[in-house]
């Protein structure tokens, strides 16, 4: 009976330089702020104005509009002014990618979500000699 390959390794990636661990430090620093995180979830669903948001997150404008500040100053999303209202979006798809895969990993209840099964190798027949 022939043995499963083994399974494959992911190609090592270069190590990260000092500015790119400082940067993932800011960028998780920025997202460990629940209201920002729902924000920035919200926001990957689709542009949304203020008032929307903070009904959505449960905030005031003002301290919405203080966390989409930060959040857009750090280039995590993006405003468009139209007439009287400021439209929120977020466009860059590590970010949307980011942020699902996070959602992805925790459960509803707040705890780990089991990872997915390992899809079975599939195992070459026999050779009939």
């Amino acid at each position: 009976m022939q043995e499963p390959p083994p399974p494959q390794e992911q190609p090592l990636l270069s190590a990260p330089t000092e500015p790119q661990l400082a940067a993932a430090a800011d960028t998780f620093a920025l997202l460990a702020s629940p209201a920002r995180l729902h924000l920035v979830w919200l926001l990957s669903t689709g542009r949304h104005d203020v008032g929307e948001l903070a009904a959505e997150v449960g905030l005031s404008l003002p301290t919405t509009s203080q966390h989409l500040s930060k959040l857009r100053l750090a280039g995590m999303v993006s405003a468009r002014k139209e007439g009287r209202h400021s439209y929120y979006t977020v466009e860059d798809p590590h970010v949307m990618a980011f942020v699902q895969q996070a959602f992805e990993h925790i459960a509803p209840d707040g705890s780990l979500a089991p990872d997915p099964p390992l899809a079975a190798p599939t195992v070459g027949k026999e050779s009939q000699a």
